[in-house]
């Protein structure tokens, strides 16, 4: 099968509008996907000539595509810091945003310049895509890749002066920048990766009248816009002695395999959930860490919690858990954010749960 047929069948398999799959067909992924990619966390990078098939095997493969780590540098792990975004993520993405025929859009990281030539064929010839990165290279290969088309790249971290009646990010943010909504529209839409945490941890994507208030679209796992990064955290509870035993009506693999993970840090503003693993185990055996500035815990796959610190963070998640459960779990797009005015806290809420307060 040849690589025409096999971008056919990834826009086949796209759920979304007819539009919006017929602007992915007109861009085959493989046009803006660089020989060199990065599909392992650690080792040498795949290039194209070397292997052509896994390179195919990785374009078509549904999922993100990394095409640069370390920002361009090296590293004993290859974290990623461009990337083709999953296909159904960008259409999503798009469909929130409400791309229509002759919009002003604004790209906050243009990565491949893919995700542009698809928006690109949905404003037409009477609309408008203007797209930034901040990588000086990354933006000169996407330049490259979109030179029949008129987006306008621009290698900055800040956007030109403008109009825009939606703005997309794709990069994640812990706070939105003002630059990114100060030249919206009214009603415009500000589609974002919202990163509850300074680092690590989930980002499910927002969709946020004049990025003040919306809904959340999906999950998503997003890199920290480069303006926001910070080092990472240090897993809470290693080095300490435990305190506390205990068990819970469910364990860290329940957590992940149902999916709740990113509900509970939605509903839990004041405790760090992050995911580690027991490499010494058969296969992986994910651990969830909770943490606060003087608590932790550990949440087993078996239900099994240890703990320390002044305060039960198993018992405190364990109410969390019990309220979201008794509200059978509210899907993702029913929980509204909305921004405070001067974006130091963001207050989420369901129709029948919260207020939750994150600061920032």
């Amino acid at each position: 099968m040849n690589l025409d047929d096999l971008h056919s069948r990834l826009v086949e398999r796209l759920n979304t509008t007819d539009s919006i799959r017929a602007a992915f067909a007109d861009h085959p992924r493989h046009r803006f996907i660089p020989d060199l990619v990065w599909p392992d966390v650690q080792g040498l990078p795949l290039i194209r000539s070397a292997d052509p098939s896994r390179w195919i095997s990785y374009v078509y493969d549904d999922d993100a595509v990394v095409t640069q780590a370390n920002d361009g540098g090296s590293g004993a792990i290859n974290t990623p810091s461009s990337s083709s975004s999953a296909p159904q993520v960008m259409a999503d993405m798009i469909e929130a945003a409400r791309v229509e025929p002759g919009m002003r859009v604004l790209e906050i990281g243009t990565g491949t310049g893919w995700n542009a030539a698809i928006l690109s064929s949905l404003v037409g010839p009477t609309g408008s895509v203007t797209s930034i990165e901040i990588d000086s290279e990354v933006a000169r290969q996407a330049r490259d890749h979109l030179t029949d088309s008129p987006v306008r790249v621009t290698n900055s971290a800040k956007p030109p002066e403008g109009v825009y009646d939606a703005v997309i990010a794709t990069c994640s943010a812990h706070r939105i920048p003002e630059e990114w909504t100060r030249h919206l529209t009214p009603e415009g839409l500000l589609v974002f990766p919202w990163a509850p945490y300074e680092t690590g941890g989930p980002t499910p994507v927002a969709a946020l009248i004049h990025g003040r208030e919306g809904n959340f679209v999906r999950d998503g796992s997003f890199m920290r816009d480069r303006g926001q990064r910070v080092p990472p955290q240090r897993f809470p509870g290693m080095g300490r002695d435990v305190e506390r035993k205990g068990n819970l009506s469910f364990g860290s693999r329940d957590l992940l395999d149902q999916d709740l993970l990113t509900r509970l840090v939605l509903s839990a503003p004041d405790i760090l959930i992050s995911v580690g693993v027991r490499p010494w185990t058969e296969g992986t055996a994910p651990i969830v860490a909770l943490g606060t500035a003087d608590s932790w815990a550990y949440i087993w796959p078996d239900g099994s919690t240890t703990s320390g610190g002044p305060r039960d963070l198993p018992k405190e998640l364990d109410k969390v858990y019990t309220e979201l459960d008794a509200a059978s779990w509210p899907e993702l797009p029913e929980f509204t954010l909305r921004v405070s005015p001067d974006h130091r806290s963001h207050t989420i809420r369901t129709d029948n749960l919260g207020p939750w307060e994150h600061k920032v």
